[in-house]
């Protein structure tokens, strides 16, 4: 691919401010950071489904925007104590069946008459405790707050193979050619692990069959050429759209200090080649991503390219909200060109 050819990919515009933030009101959902946007369009708004975290464990909200920079709450759409066992603790939700081409409006898709979310839960209290396993949740309802969760995960590590098996993360549910591509990042153990994607495809939503490849986007290999790269430790995150006449996944990737945004292409969602250096990097000291610039969402809108992230600092007085004592996490977004 040429420069040219990338820039259409590309937002390098970044207005150093978040969009939303957590509320530092204790025994709110998000009294501590957000995290993981999701950005779509539906009943003649922009929307974003995000993940709140309160010091005991992730609950997803929505959000409501008529120019994708100004973003009011509307609340909880799963909550702690809701659901089954296995995601009673924790409901992260972080994709919903959407239009997969960024040239058209990013709305949702419906299968069976109803929305589908794709979400991960962790069996224990706190961040990121335990194997995280993912699951399916539905509504017919327009407003999209009141949501309906599978019983059952569809995906668990235990059925994975190693590079799976210390826990399944972030979800991406696409549709195409009748057949649902879900994207996941897994790590492979429970401590100094690394994190790799892959991928698992099924025709109803309820039998799923990993990709026998997987992972479909790893981590450089041990050797020296990747020893030091941007994305050693983490190829994590994925954002899967079309978008330019080929399937390009956004990503994020983690050198073990920073996590990146990145980028790959494929023709067949299968066969993925990354760009060799990130797409959105981490700010100078004192920026709002000097820590970490990571966890991709897209979408487009009147010529504009908007590349919504997760954006972390280190913890400054006056910041809304402090993640784990010295972090600030916040969800900010860079464009194709200014605002």
């Amino acid at each position: 691919m040429t420069d040219l050819e990338l820039e259409r990919y590309l937002t390098p515009y970044k207005p150093g401010r978040p969009v939303l933030t957590g509320s530092g009101i204790e025994g709110d959902f998000d009294a501590l950071a957000v995290d993981c946007p999701f950005v779509f369009e539906h009943a003649g708004a922009f929307h974003m489904m995000f993940i709140g975290f309160d010091g005991q464990g992730y609950q997803t909200g929505l959000a409501r925007s008529t120019d994708l920079v100004h973003w009011q709450k509307l609340g909880v759409i799963l909550a702690r104590g809701e659901g089954n066992n296995w995601d009673r603790l924790n409901a992260a939700g972080t994709w919903l069946l959407c239009e997969n081409d960024l040239d058209k409006p990013r709305t949702l898709r419906k299968w069976q008459g109803k929305y589908w979310m794709a979400y991960h839960a962790y069996p224990s209290e706190g961040y990121e405790a335990g194997p995280g396993r993912v699951g399916l949740a539905w509504t017919e309802d327009e407003e999209l707050m009141m949501w309906h969760r599978l019983a059952e995960p569809i995906l668990v590590p235990e059925d994975g193979a190693s590079w799976e098996q210390g826990g399944l993360y972030k979800e991406c549910l696409i549709l195409h050619d009748d057949t649902f591509h879900l994207f996941y990042n897994a790590k492979n153990r429970a401590d100094r692990w690394i994190e790799q994607t892959g991928l698992a495809t099924s025709r109803d939503l309820a039998t799923w069959t990993r990709y026998p490849g997987n992972p479909v986007l790893p981590v450089p290999p041990p050797t020296q050429s990747g020893t030091g790269a941007w994305d050693a430790a983490f190829c994590s995150d994925p954002c899967v759209v079309a978008y330019g006449g080929r399937w390009a996944m956004y990503y994020f990737g983690y050198d073990t200090q920073h996590a990146q945004e990145g980028i790959a292409f494929s023709e067949d969602l299968v066969t993925w080649e990354k760009c060799p250096v990130p797409i959105i990097t981490v700010g100078a000291d004192g920026e709002l991503d000097s820590k970490h610039a990571h966890k991709p969402s897209v979408i487009r809108h009147e010529g504009v390219l908007y590349h919504f992230y997760c954006a972390c600092r280190p913890a400054v007085p006056g910041d809304p909200a402090v993640n784990l004592g010295d972090e600030f996490r916040c969800i900010t977004v860079a464009t194709s060109e200014p605002l």
